[in-house]
C-alpha cells in the first residue's frame, strides 16, 4: 500500500445543550458552524491541490446531525472549488463517546441518577474527561472505547481504498473531537498524556498518514492547544 491520508474533520459549532455531555445530542449547526463547514471545503480544495491528494468521492460522517451537516456543506464547497463529485455516507462507527441510557441528560442529572441508584458508586470527579471511565448504564462506553471504534473504522476504510477508489489516496472522515483524539492515540499518533491537553478546532482538518509499514503519523493540520484540560468531550 502506498501512502494514504486520513483527513479528520471535527464538526462545526452547533446548538449544544448547556452543561450536557455532547455525545448523541441531536442538534444542528449554528450559523457560525455552517460558515465553518463551507470554509473547510474551500480549505481542503487548496490543501489537496498543494499536497497532490486524490480525495475519495465518498465522505464518511457520523450520524449526528452536526457531523452530517458539516460533511454535506463541506462537500458542497469542496466540489465547487475542485470539481470533484462527492457524496456523504453516514456511519455509527464515527459517533462521539456514548453515554448510553443517560444520553442528553445534564452532568448534574447524570450524577443524581447515579446517587439515586443503590447499585452504583459515585463517579469520579472528572468522569466526563476520564478516558477509562464508563458510566454503569446500558449502551455507555469509555472515551478509550470510542477512540478504538473510530480508529478501527479509519483503518478499515483506508485499507479498502484501493478496492473502492483505486485512484484515491486520501479519505475524509467527519466526526467528533474526543473520539477522534482517542482514535489518534490508538493509532500511535498521540501519547496518552497528550489527549487531555489537546482538542480539535471546529471544521479544521487534522491529517494523519500511513504507509506500507502500517505506521501512522501526524502529517499536517494543527491540534487545538488547551490551556486547562476541559471536561467536555466534543
Amino acid at each position: 500500500m502506498t501512502t494514504r491520508y486520513a483527513i479528520l474533520l471535527r464538526h462545526g459549532d452547533y446548538r449544544q445543550k448547556p452543561e450536557t455531555p455532547s455525545a448523541l445530542q441531536p442538534h444542528g449547526l449554528t450559523n457560525a458552524g455552517k460558515a465553518q463547514a463551507l470554509e473547510a471545503g474551500s480549505a481542503l480544495a487548496r490543501l489537496a491541490e498543494n499536497e497532490s491528494w486524490q480525495i475519495a468521492p465518498e465522505v464518511f460522517s457520523s450520524r449526528q446531525q452536526r457531523a452530517w451537516q458539516t460533511a454535506t456543506l463541506m462537500c458542497q464547497s469542496l466540489s465547487e472549488a475542485s470539481g470533484l463529485p462527492l457524496a456523504v455516507s453516514e456511519h455509527e462507527a464515527l459517533a462521539e463517546r456514548s453515554v448510553g441510557a443517560l444520553a442528553n441528560l445534564t452532568g448534574a442529572e447524570i450524577e443524581q441518577v447515579l446517587a439515586d441508584d443503590p447499585r452504583h458508586a459515585p463517579p469520579p470527579g472528572d468522569w466526563k474527561s476520564d478516558s477509562h471511565y464508563t458510566l454503569p448504564f446500558q449502551g455507555a462506553e469509555s472515551l478509550m472505547e470510542a477512540g478504538e471504534r473510530v480508529a478501527a473504522f479509519v483503518k478499515e476504510q483506508l485499507g479498502k481504498l484501493d478496492e473502492r477508489h483505486p485512484d484515491a489516496n486520501a479519505q475524509i472522515f467527519v466526526g467528533h473531537g474526543a473520539a477522534m483524539r482517542h482514535a489518534a492515540h490508538h493509532l500511535g499518533v498521540l501519547e496518552f498524556e497528550e489527549i487531555r491537553m489537546l482538542s480539535m478546532h471546529h471544521a479544521r482538518p487534522v491529517v494523519l498518514k500511513t504507509g506500507a509499514d502500517g505506521i501512522w503519523s501526524h502529517h499536517c493540520g494543527a491540534w487545538k492547544q488547551r490551556r486547562i484540560p476541559e471536561t467536555a468531550v466534543d
